[in-house]
């Protein structure tokens, strides 16, 4: 089974791309080091500061288990006004 990973914003652009599938099984805390690594510093920094949420629904928890085919958005900050 497959997470989908979701990019948002300045985390689209540190990816490349504005969406990824990843394996499941894993934390939160896993699954960002793996993009950390995969996509290097420019992700790794934004992933810092991003708030996830886990099929629609805020996640503050990094290593609680991640649901097998669950859907992660990754929301840097957002500057308004």
């Amino acid at each position: 089974m497959q997470l989908t990973v979701r990019y948002f914003a300045g985390a689209r652009a540190a990816a490349g791309r504005s969406e990824e599938t990843a394996p499941a099984g894993r934390s939160l805390e896993q699954l960002t080091a793996d993009l950390a690594q995969r996509h290097g510093a420019p992700l790794a920094a934004v992933l810092r500061v991003a708030s996830f949420l886990v099929d629609g629904v805020a996640c503050h928890d990094r290593q609680a288990p991640l649901p097998a085919g669950a859907t992660i958005d990754v929301l840097p900050p957002f500057a308004g006004g």
